[in-house]
């Protein structure tokens, strides 16, 4: 009972927040105004935080940061690379006590990065993906009590860029200039891309063991999926031919060298990409279908491969028979 005759008094004594929270005692003289102070103690109680809510948390950004990649970042693939990239952007920010971050600030600093730095709309929305997963884990994990900061900022909207290829002509021409390359490794990394779709780091991590029967073996991929693609390449099987262990030195600057040499032109961040859209552009021309494509180039939904659909030849097609207007044209 909270409402308790005490001498010629009515006392109020009542733990708003529980036995472990603070102890609330009034003395009034009539049992109605103890009862109005009661009800308001209990409203109160509701609405604000604990008599004994512990100390607001102090953190830097970094040291969440660090606490992400102890809980969660290590398990990730790019966990390392992730991590550096986060305490970048940490530092970029001022490296501010975490609770204190706001979307505010965040928005201006994004409006900084576009405007005085020059830096592309899909880096920033990568920043801002891996910052709104950093509080999102360790509020998954209870290490982080409050509401995430960033959950309302939007990703920048991004214009689709047309994806690169190489024509037969220009493959060639790159070959050519491989073959005189001093890097053996850039040669044979770039046909097994474009003779299999594969991305460049898949291609150039390559071991012995993952060639056999004819196929070539992809692990540790981005989608996380293992795929097993046939090949048929007399240039590569010599070069592995009685080797064990790693195949590949790094060779992606050979590879920039000999598309530079070779008078092609590529649009920014589409460099060693090129074979794999080059792949997935020729397999549909020759008539594969996109559904195979998906499950060659390791594409987690479909949508991610129907950006290849337009070199389909009968891509559409039907457009010119069942428009409104194809009735008339057959008269």
């Amino acid at each position: 009972m909270t409402i308790k005759k005490d001498g010629d008094k009515w006392l109020v004594d009542l733990y708003p927040h529980g036995r472990g929270g603070k102890r609330v005692r009034k003395k009034f003289d009539t049992r109605g105004e103890a009862a109005r102070f009661e009800k308001f103690v209990i409203s109160s109680a509701s609405s604000e935080k604990e008599w004994n809510a512990s100390k607001a948390d102090k953190r830097l950004l970094s040291e969440l940061i660090h606490k992400w990649y102890e809980l969660h970042g290590y398990s990730l693939k790019d966990g390392d690379r992730r991590r550096s990239k986060l305490l970048q952007t940490a530092e970029r920010l001022g490296n501010p006590i975490a609770l204190s971050l706001t979307a505010k600030e965040f928005s201006y600093y994004r409006s900084i990065r576009i405007d005085s730095e020059g830096v592309s709309p899909n880096t920033l929305n990568h920043e801002l993906a891996y910052l709104k997963a950093v509080f999102n884990e360790l509020a998954r994990s209870g290490e982080w009590e409050t509401e995430n900061p960033l959950k309302n900022i939007k990703p920048l909207k991004l214009d689709e860029v047309e994806l690169s290829w190489l024509s037969r002509e220009q493959i060639a021409a790159l070959l050519a200039e491989l073959e005189q390359s001093r890097n053996d490794s850039a040669l044979v990394v770039t046909r097994i891309c474009l003779a299999t779709g594969a991305r460049w780091g898949e291609a150039e991590g390559l071991n012995a063991n993952q060639f056999r029967d004819g196929k070539i073996t992809f692990a540790k991929t981005k989608s996380g999926k293992v795929r097993a693609i046939p090949y048929s390449d007399e240039v590569v099987d010599r070069y592995i031919s009685g080797k064990s262990g790693q195949l590949f030195e790094p060779c992606s600057g050979a590879f920039r060298k000999a598309i530079e040499r070779s008078g092609i032109e590529l649009p920014a961040g589409q460099l060693t990409h090129v074979c794999r859209h080059t792949f997935a552009s020729h397999y549909l021309m020759n008539g594969g279908d996109i559904l195979t494509l998906q499950r060659i180039l390791g594409h987690s939904s479909l949508t991610m491969t129907m950006r290849y659909s337009h070199f389909a030849p009968d891509h559409l097609a039907d457009v010119l028979v069942k428009n409104p207007l194809g009735c008339y044209s057959k008269k």
